[in-house]
């Protein structure tokens, strides 16, 4: 290849490490980019400024924002309304919930940018595979994915695209229309979405696997057989329960049910004492099987407001733990009837194990010693409680408490955000300020805030930066583009369609995708006036590849849910490298449809 430099061979020769590294999965991937960040300099390709500049970059600074905004949405219970509206009109299936959620975060990510689009229903999402036992791995990938496609559906949907109509004008052509894209991007995402519906099992790890993925909380109801279904009976005036405690009932021993919570009128009494007497017009939240509950509500004459039942887990604010008996605990010689837990810290105990082994589903006389657990459900907020006193600690991560009246703050502070990207706003700039403002204003701590960022994540993305940059100062960007184009000025059409969209796929791997669509479009634009090819089907072919990027982690959604899913560079490659040839294909063949 003619005219190469030092520098530009040094480049390609860092690309095609990072690339091997990627795929053999040597390291870690923000390990990977950290080397990559560190050799740049070492080789003098980059300045030490440039080779730390990703971490102050527009797309780092609006990942750690998006996270922190999530984590606020999701402290106020906001994404259990969310994630409830989505199951119901999905219902329990999960293709049917891939599909709305898929085509929901598209459509998004027309007007927003992807990032944001995301940030919108990642939290739903995440708490949709808990309540529903869905391992993420098998919707996040497939929503990432959507997002990315969604942004090919208006000239405003990305970067790229956005950018593209000043290049052409400034090259003397006429702009594309808002919705000149639509056919094509419309194609795509349909595509990305049938082709998880079809093969997702296939090429999605942790296929038929749920357990792998599991929160804390389903784990423990899973491991334990602990049942997490809650059903609903009001008691009627002519009830033979009026008048009557739990302990009179034996409802443990004759039902195998519990009753975690009673609603007096407007007053909620959780996990009820034994000794209280039950009112008519009592509503009992029931736990247990709707066997053991349909004969509880036929005997004492109780009405049972539904049949289908209620998960615990679906309102965001109960859930169990394993709490175990601590040294120096005033629990260690006692035992339940005398501690009175449900009077005292409002949580209903359901099961014992001994440190010996032996577990016990009825133990109200049973002396506690130190070392033994105790299986409990409860609101949050009383689960915490009792984790912090000097009785016991808990074994499992609990949910802090719901700040429910930040519900207002974090919604303005969101809109704010996204209000000010859409209004042509930096988006880092817009989404760190709502950010700030979620803060500010106590929707989520500092501390929160610090914790809920994926730190992988972020230098993934900040270390793979400074090598687009070596790339676009080397040179080596241009005389690899240059060179391939120029081979193929004489090809048919469709052939430069093609290695045009290839192009902008591997460039926008390593580079920003606005910075290769810069790079890429001008070049285009040249071939195509010399080889018959109209030069704006090529400009917009490579706005439109340059969200090609499924192939590695690099985009900075993929970056995001890679955690999140449990992925590895290998599903990337597998079903993202299934994608980029559909896109690939798709986009060229439609542009050359209707552009060319």
């Amino acid at each position: 290849m003619s005219g190469i430099t030092l520098q530009s061979a040094l480049v390609l020769l860092v690309l095609g490490a990072t690339i091997l590294l990627f795929i053999t999965e040597k390291f870690r991937v923000d390990v990977i980019a950290i080397i990559v960040m560190l050799v740049l300099p070492w080789l003098g390709l980059v300045t030490p400024s440039e080779a730390f500049a990703g971490f102050s970059s527009n797309a780092v600074m609006s990942i750690i924002a998006v996270m922190i905004m999530g984590a606020g949405m999701d402290r106020t219970g906001m994404m259990n309304y969310v994630a409830a509206r989505i199951t119901d009109i999905s219902g329990e299936n999960e293709n049917r919930l891939l599909i709305v959620v898929s085509a929901i975060v598209g459509a998004v990510s027309s007007f927003m940018q992807n990032v944001g689009s995301i940030a919108l229903f990642l939290p739903a999402v995440l708490r949709i595979c808990r309540q529903k036992n869905i391992s993420p791995s098998k919707l996040m990938m497939p929503i990432g994915f959507a997002a990315i496609l969604g942004g090919t559906l208006t000239m405003v949907g990305s970067g790229p695209l956005i950018i593209l109509n000043d290049l052409l004008r400034s090259g003397g052509y006429s702009p594309f229309k808002l919705f000149d894209v639509t056919p094509v991007g419309a194609v795509l995402l349909t595509s990305g979405i049938i082709y998880f519906i079809v093969l997702g099992r296939f090429v999605l790890p942790g296929g038929g696997k749920d357990g792998e993925n599991l929160s804390s909380q389903m784990k423990l109801v899973n491991g334990r057989n602990v049942p997490h279904i809650i059903y609903r009976c009001i008691v009627k005036n002519e009830s033979s329960l009026v008048g009557k405690s739990r302990e009179e009932i034996n409802l443990r021993d004759e039902y195998d049910l519990y009753v975690t919570r009673v609603k007096d009128g407007d007053e909620i009494i959780h996990a009820p004492w034994r000794r209280r007497s039950f009112k008519a017009g009592d509503k009992l939240f029931i736990l247990g099987g709707l066997d053991q509950v349909e004969r509880f509500s036929k005997d004492y004459d109780l009405s049972l407001t539904s049949r289908e039942g209620e998960d615990i887990f679906s309102s965001g604010e109960y859930g169990f733990a394993e709490m175990m008996v601590i040294p120096g605990s005033s629990f260690s010689g006692r035992t339940l009837r005398e501690i009175a837990m449900r009077k005292n810290w409002g949580v209903e105990p359901l099961e014992l194990i001994n440190a010996d082994g032996s577990v016990h589903l009825h133990f109200p006389d049973i002396t506690l010693n130190v070392g033994d657990e105790i299986i409990v459900e409860g609101p949050w907020n009383n689960l915490e409680k009792l984790s912090r006193s000097e009785d016991m600690i808990s074994l499992t991560p609990l949910q802090k408490n719901l700040r429910k009246e930040k519900t207002l703050p974090a919604i303005l502070c969101f809109s704010f955000a996204i209000l000010l990207a859409l209004s042509g706003f930096r988006l880092s700039l817009s989404l760190l300020t709502g950010a700030l403002g979620m803060i500010l204003s106590g929707v989520i701590r500092i501390d929160e805030a610090y914790n809920s960022i994926d730190w992988r994540t972020v230098f993934l993305l900040a270390g793979l930066i400074p090598l687009g940059t070596a790339m676009e100062k080397s040179g080596a960007a241009t005389l690899v583009a240059g060179g391939m184009l120029g081979i193929l000025a004489d090809g048919h059409p469709f052939l430069i369609l093609l290695v045009t969209g290839l192009m902008a796929t591997v460039f926008s791997l390593f580079m920003s995708n606005v910075a290769a669509t810069v790079l890429l479009v001008p070049l285009v634009m040249i071939m195509g006036n010399g080889a018959g090819v109209d030069p704006r089907g090529l400009a917009l072919l490579v706005g439109v590849c340059a969200s090609n990027s499924f192939i590695l982690p690099t985009h900075q959604v993929n970056a995001m849910l890679m955690s999140r899913g449990g992925y590895r560079n290998s599903d990337y490659l597998k079903a993202g490298g299934i994608m980029s040839i559909i896109f690939l294909f798709i986009s060229a063949s439609l542009v050359y449809l209707f552009f060319v």
